[in-house]
């Protein structure tokens, strides 16, 4: 078997301070615009790690104040700044600030009131 025929090994272990990282370093992102139902929000964020089959993701996410829809994966994050209240179809409505963590299941409907930019470290997994 030749080395060509291994993986890459796992990328080393890091930290990064979430709150930190610079508005410049966070890549826009496609927001459709079916989903905004009011004010003009904007999303950004920076992928810190995927798994080589797509299967988990993890990293920063912000959307600026605004009301907007979606179709949630299954993730787990937790909030570094900014507030926002999401209502899950059929189910609670979250008040979310800085330092809660959150569960959303994978095909939740979901709208999100952004009160203040909201910054999150999250991690997904399909």
């Amino acid at each position: 078997m030749s080395t060509s025929d291994h993986t890459a090994p796992a990328p080393a272990s890091f930290a990064v301070s979430v709150a930190d990282v610079p508005d410049s370093e966070l890549e826009a992102e496609d927001l459709d615009p079916a989903q905004i139902v009011s004010g003009t929000p904007v999303v950004t964020g920076k992928v810190l790690w995927e798994a080589e089959d797509g299967s988990q993701i993890r990293g920063i996410w912000q959307i600026t104040p605004g009301v907007v829809t979606d179709t949630e994966a299954n993730e787990l994050f937790v909030v570094v700044g900014g507030r926002a209240t999401i209502e899950v179809e059929g189910g609670e409505t979250l008040e979310v600030g800085p330092g809660s963590a959150c569960v959303l299941r994978e095909g939740d409907r979901t709208t999100w009131t952004v009160h203040e930019t909201l910054r999150k470290a999250y991690h997904i997994s399909y």
